[in-house]
């Protein structure tokens, strides 16, 4: 199973390109509300009915964590509960996804030295503090069991990169043509 993480201020595009691949390529994947509610704001005002409440995620399933970026990441960051759950899919050696700002959350657990990594330019300090090893010239980075993306615009490669990593290369492929997507960064 797969969650991402949702909560209010999310980055809709982050969240919602990589739902869309993962579910073409038949990954089963949830979305995760943090807030008290299901229904999930983002940055932008748009309302996602989340699938689940934080505290609904079967741990014991999981086998990929996914964190849009935007403003949720604060939220996210503010949470003992949340970042105990990014902390522990980390320590087992489970798959981590971030987006954008998202990245940040490693970066305080100090999960990145040595790491290969695409974010936001705003959290690149703390990425590079963090030891992250920054790769300009990608949009969606795969090192081990992290993948990472750099922004809104890297949605779209940041969801095949996950597919691939999930589902194999043939799948992420497969996908790439039937959405007749050409863009590479």
């Amino acid at each position: 199973m797969v969650y991402m993480l949702l909560a209010d201020g999310f980055e809709e595009t982050e969240a919602v390109a990589p739902l869309d691949i993962l579910r073409r390529a038949g990954v089963e994947i949830a979305t995760v509300s943090l807030m008290s509610d299901l229904p999930v704001r983002s940055r932008n005002g748009v309302v996602v009915q989340a699938d689940i409440m934080f505290d609904r995620i079967d741990f014991e399933l999981l086998e990929m964590l996914i964190l849009p970026g935007g403003a949720g990441v604060a939220l996210i960051a503010d949470s003992p509960a949340a970042m105990d759950l990014i902390k522990r899919t980390w320590e087992e050696g489970k798959k981590l996804a971030a987006i954008c700002a998202a990245p940040s959350l490693l970066a305080k657990l100090d999960f990145l030295h040595g790491k290969r990594v695409v974010c936001h330019p705003s959290v690149i300090d703390e990425v590079k503090a963090a030891g992250g090893i920054p790769e300009p010239g990608f949009a969606a980075v795969r090192d081990e069991n992290l993948v990472t993306g750099k922004a809104a615009g890297a949605s779209i490669e940041f969801g095949l990169k996950l597919a691939a990593v999930l589902c194999g290369e043939e799948a992420s492929e497969e996908i790439r043509r039937d959405i007749h997507y050409a863009h590479r960064f």
